[in-house]
């Protein structure tokens, strides 16, 4: 069992940067596939960026590739966002996820941190 606590959200200016964090409890974190999802206000939940166990080959989707960067530190049961050059269009709730390494989907959520990026 994995719970997620996002923080780090906030209100900032187009071109701004913010940091996310998402801290995970149980021993297990390091075996974990960690995910960064949003939502704006509509039905879709967007994919952000996902990292692996061993921080290898992260993914991004093509809206946020080059301007964000997932990373984890497994000592710390933590993983990060790293967000530049922010755009109106990134505001959205974000939300935290894990997987569990051979699981078909993300089963793990935190409940999210609010994004604002003001024009």
């Amino acid at each position: 069992q994995v719970q997620l606590i996002e923080s780090g959200g906030g209100l900032v200016q187009a071109g701004g940067s913010l940091r996310l964090s998402c801290a995970a409890s149980g021993r297990t974190f390091s075996s974990y596939v960690m995910g960064w999802f949003r939502q704006a206000p509509g039905p879709e939940r967007e994919f952000v960026a996902a990292i692996s166990w061993n921080g290898i080959s992260p993914s991004y989707a093509d809206s946020v590739k080059g301007r964000f960067t997932i990373s984890r530190d497994n000592a710390k049961n933590t993983v990060y966002l790293q967000m530049n050059s922010l755009k109106p269009e990134d505001t959205a709730v974000y939300y935290c996820a894990g997987q569990r390494i051979g699981a078909p989907q993300y089963g793990y959520w935190g409940q999210g941190t609010q994004v604002t990026v003001s024009s």
